[in-house]
């Protein structure tokens, strides 16, 4: 069987229903979920802030690049905890004045629980911060990653 040519080139689509100036009831594909702001923020608290997701993005990437990675390399990671801990500029978003980057720095710890020593850990790390396009927006943003990954248990 012929091997599937892959797109270099996708459109990508979303749309809204936006019900206030808070709330974002989104569609992608067959999916619906909902971006909002907290209560003091006179959201609904329906789901996270636009920024919350854009972090939430970057682990969600990471989990899928490191893996697609970790499998071009041959190895398994099993299974994944990300978090990530964002330093945020409040000063763009409260529109006291425009700054260039309003994530300033990201600290990401990847806990793997699969059988990888650190070599290949570190390969794995090095392959996913190449390839994972959040990451690369973020730094091309200016923010400062810093990439922990550890095996469990260490």
């Amino acid at each position: 069987m012929p091997e599937a040519k892959i797109k270099p080139v996708v459109t990508m689509r979303a749309s809204a229903v936006c019900p206030s100036h808070a709330r974002s009831d989104i569609k992608v594909r067959d999916v619906d979920f909902t971006i909002d702001e907290p209560v003091e923020r006179g959201g609904t608290n329906a789901g996270p802030t636009p920024t919350e997701a854009a972090l939430s993005a970057l682990i969600a990437c990471t989990n899928v690049i490191g893996h697609k990675c970790a499998s071009k390399l041959g190895f398994d990671l099993g299974h994944m905890k990300i978090t990530a801990a964002c330093e945020f500029d409040r000063i763009g978003v409260t529109l006291v004045e425009a700054v260039d980057n309003d994530f300033l720095r990201i600290d990401l710890t990847v806990v793997v629980d699969g059988d990888l020593n650190e070599a290949e850990l570190e390969s794995v790390a090095t392959e996913t911060s190449k390839f994972c396009p959040l990451s690369k927006l973020f730094k091309a943003a200016g923010t400062t990653i810093t990439e922990t990954w550890r095996k469990a248990g260490t």
